[in-house]
């Protein structure tokens, strides 16, 4: 008997959590549980970061362990980040509900950050593999100054009887999000609210890009098979002149004839819309996000339509009101959204 009733067994907490889970997902919700294969909580340059930057704090120090089991035993059964907010799922001896909030990184922050990096990332790969100098890893990941939150920064709340602010529950989702981080990196940056993109140095990857140098291609590739994104060779601003190349074969995601019609479709009328006026439309997440799913396309297949990276949708999806978006990909839209009303 536990101070708060019955104990109730690791297995049957699991068989719970999972009933209830599958009827969320019946009505509609996007369930993404946290698995550990092993005891390891987080492997990766950025996991790892996350996790050892929390614990280098003593008011955490003491208490993330509680939550260590958990998290391993599969007790996480939702974790989804979004900008400024982490919202999670613990099967305990119920189901309870986590919610953490990040408060956004200061805009000098993000600039220090970025003058300090200043032409020493060379790919989104490099940056996501965490193949990074000595000084840059010093910099994005200070402990004072860096990309991960400091406890101030931060709101931690369960739904749980537990008067402890970092309770069990709170401290697996901490943990699940350093695991998370293993295989999505970007949604560090999508966390903090900002575009890694800004740290690409502009000056060391246009030179092979323009070059059509097959090692690039073969560096989108690998951030595919090691992170389960696919990023779009063609992301760099600037006006669409022309359509898409041939396609990459051995993606995540195999396109139909149809995707790949519609897809060939929008480019021509992406290259058809003058890049030069600011078409009259005004995009907010939530409109974005439901223009996809009429068009009925993957995050990654939308991005590849508009030229843009996924990480770049997932962040417009995410982001409440209005959209600050370039001319270029407001035209990919437009076109999109004209299409949408055609059929």
């Amino acid at each position: 008997m536990s101070f708060w009733g019955r104990y109730v067994p690791v297995a049957e907490r699991r068989a719970k959590a999972k009933k209830k889970m599958e009827k969320l997902r019946k009505k509609g919700k996007d369930i993404q549980p946290v698995e550990i294969e092993g005891r390891t909580i987080a492997r990766s340059f950025w996991g790892k970061g996350w996790c050892d930057h929390l614990e280098s704090f003593s008011d955490y120090a003491n208490r993330l362990p509680r939550g260590r089991t958990y998290v391993r035993n599969g007790s996480v059964c939702h974790l989804e980040i979004q900008p400024g907010r982490i919202e999670a799922m613990v099967t305990g001896s119920s189901l309870y509900k986590v919610s953490i909030g990040i408060k956004k990184l200061k805009p000098a922050a993000w600039k220090a950050i970025k003058k300090e990096c200043s032409g020493q990332i060379g790919s989104m790969l490099e940056l996501l593999q965490g193949k990074l100098s000595d000084q840059v890893m010093a910099v994005v990941t200070d402990r004072k100054d860096g990309l991960f939150p400091k406890p101030g920064e931060i709101e931690l709340s369960c739904s749980c009887p537990d008067w402890a602010v970092m309770c069990k529950h709170v401290a697996s989702a901490l943990y699940g999000v350093g695991s998370r981080l293993d295989t999505r990196p970007e949604l560090l940056f999508l966390l903090r609210d900002v575009d890694a993109q800004e740290l690409i140095a502009a000056e060391m990857a246009l030179p092979g890009a323009a070059a059509g140098v097959a090692g690039d291609a073969l560096a989108d590739d690998q951030v595919g098979a090691i992170f389960g994104i696919d990023f779009d060779a063609d992301a760099q601003p600037g006006p669409a002149t022309k359509p898409k190349g041939r396609p990459r074969s051995g993606g995540a995601s195999k396109a139909t004839p149809k995707k790949k019609a519609q897809t060939a479709s929008v480019s021509r009328a992406v290259a058809e819309t003058s890049t030069g006026t600011r078409p009259r439309i005004r995009p907010t997440g939530r409109s974005v996000a439901r223009l996809r799913r009429q068009l009925g396309l993957s995050v990654a297949q939308f991005a590849e339509t508009l030229g843009v990276t996924p990480a770049s949708v997932y962040r417009w999806e995410s982001t409440q009101g209005r959209l600050k978006l370039q001319v270029r990909p407001l035209n990919a839209l437009a076109a999109l959204h004209q299409q949408a009303k055609a059929k």
